[in-house]
């Protein structure tokens, strides 16, 4: 009987941490978050928010990977500290739609900064239609293309899959350092002037897309809270799928000691480059722009082209040519983004099928040591997302959810410091019980905040999670028959 292969040490983790989170969020996301919040200051304190959050839960998370240092993660934190039942209902969002829709997301991005290279050839354009957004085109095929070599590789064993993820994930570290630099030497001390000559302003102006056309508005006071919480669904994202490590405890070197290092250092080492980026976005481009405006520097960070900040940055810095730069950059950062998330991934839901919470050949683990039929199912689902177009639509949807069971999970720590005080905790949740609480409260006002300003998108992905619950009884039904 095959068995999990320890293989993952300190660095290892640290790269599969901090490559998992780095996809393409980072280039994207400031161009929104400066429409919806209007001024340097504000856009700044919204990744710093996603960045201290993310920072406090893998501060919280580490006494949780330390306790129970094994394959399953989440699934299993929830499960120890409530029940299957919400074990199970995380679990299956993560499979149906957090994980394979991230996956399917970022593949697609692989595909689309491809696409800058060859834009004839690799592109959008239906080569036919399937059923509505169900269609074929060549980004979507290598889209597709790029999670099957990926999910094979990772079935050859961790040994392989973590050769990738540091090759990979140091490449775009350094990559994305180099980018800063550049940035910085590049300054534009006019740019700079115009960008925080009033930061923080009490009533910066907004930019509300109303029927089509975009309509500036003041902000203040409530307006900028809100503003600050609905910008968190972008920047939460891009700093997401730290906490993949835990769900590959089997397989991680001194997992009490390891898993909590890694997931802190990775997730301070993301959270330092994306404020150092963001920084160089504001000193290269001006914060306000027109959608009209004919060239980057008119259209600034809020009109950049199809969002690409990053690749208007590098535009001025260099010139179009700079773009290639900017595409292979992106394809780097995707490509080893999507291996840490495919890695991580099935081992989730091989843990619930051990459980008998899934379906049972997803427990089983190849010759390598590694759960190969969840592995390929997974690519199944994430392909079949890719197809459909609608992977975007579900994440908005599941965007709330995930930051829940976040919070479930950080207050599972109380729960859990009462049901097994003899339990050991090699690593302890710093500051107990400040930073947790602290972590829950300001989650919790997120959450708030999208279910007023997003009813659209929190309702229908409850709705998803309330779907797992037939599921379960199901499996459950399963489970005792087989008795």
């Amino acid at each position: 009987m095959a068995n999990f292969k320890r293989e993952i040490n300190l660095y290892d983790a640290v790269m599969l941490v901090s490559g998992s989170m780095i996809g393409s969020g980072i280039f994207l996301v400031s161009s929104d978050v400066a429409r919806q919040t209007g001024d340097a200051g504000w856009l700044l304190l919204s990744w710093l928010i996603a960045g201290g959050l993310t920072m406090m839960a893998a501060l919280s998370y580490g006494e949780l990977a330390s306790m129970f240092p094994q394959a399953g993660g989440q699934y299993v934190f929830l499960q120890k500290a409530y029940n299957r039942l919400v074990g199970f209902l995380y679990g299956w969002s993560f499979f149906t739609v957090i994980q394979t829709g991230t996956i399917a997301a970022v593949a697609v991005a692989f595909a689309k900064y491809t696409g800058v290279l060859a834009p004839s050839v690799i592109n959008d354009e239906p080569i036919f239609s399937i059923y509505g957004s169900f269609q074929i085109s060549s980004q979507r095929l290598l889209a597709i293309a790029s999670i099957i070599l990926l999910t094979y590789s990772n079935t050859k064993g961790v040994k392989l899959g973590k050769i990738i993820q540091n090759i990979f994930s140091s490449t775009k570290l350094i990559a994305l350092a180099f980018l800063i630099l550049i940035g910085f030497i590049f300054a534009n001390s006019e740019v700079i002037s115009a960008n925080f000559s009033q930061i923080f302003r009490g009533s910066p102006t907004a930019m509300i897309n109303m029927d089509g056309q975009w309509t500036a508005t003041m902000i203040g006071g409530m307006g900028i809270i809100l503003a600050l919480g609905v910008t968190q669904v972008g920047t939460l994202f891009s700093s997401d799928a730290w906490h993949g490590l835990a769900t590959a405890g089997d397989e991680v070197i001194n997992p009490e000691k390891n898993i909590p290092r890694g997931l802190i250092i990775g997730t301070l080492l993301v959270t330092v480059l994306y404020l150092l980026t963001n920084l160089v976005y504001l000193f290269i481009l001006p914060l306000e722009g027109t959608p009209e405006a004919a060239d980057v520097m008119g259209r600034g960070i809020q009109f950049a082209s199809q969002d690409r900040v990053a690749a208007a940055a590098t535009e001025v810095i260099g010139g179009p040519s700079m773009a290639v730069f900017m595409a292979v950059l992106i394809m780097i950062s995707t490509f080893g983004c999507n291996n840490g998330l495919i890695l991580t991934g099935a081992r989730m839901t091989y843990t619930m099928a051990k459980d008998k919470l899934f379906f049972r050949n997803f427990a089983n683990l190849n010759k390598e040591g590694v759960p190969g039929a969840a592995l390929w199912w997974q690519c199944f689902w994430a392909s079949v997302l890719c197809l459909s177009g609608k992977y975007g639509d579900l994440l908005d949807y599941l965007m709330t959810v995930v930051i829940l069971f976040y919070v479930l999970t950080i207050i599972g720590i109380f729960i859990l410091r009462r049901k097994m005080p003899e339990h050991p905790r090699p690593i302890k949740a710093p500051l107990y019980p400040i930073l947790p609480l602290l972590y829950v409260i300001i989650a919790s006002a997120i959450i708030i905040i999208l279910i007023k300003e997003k009813p659209q998108f929190t309702f229908p992905g409850l709705g998803i999670v309330a779907l797992g619950i037939p599921v379960y009884l199901w499996f459950k039904r399963g489970e005792k028959e087989n008795l």
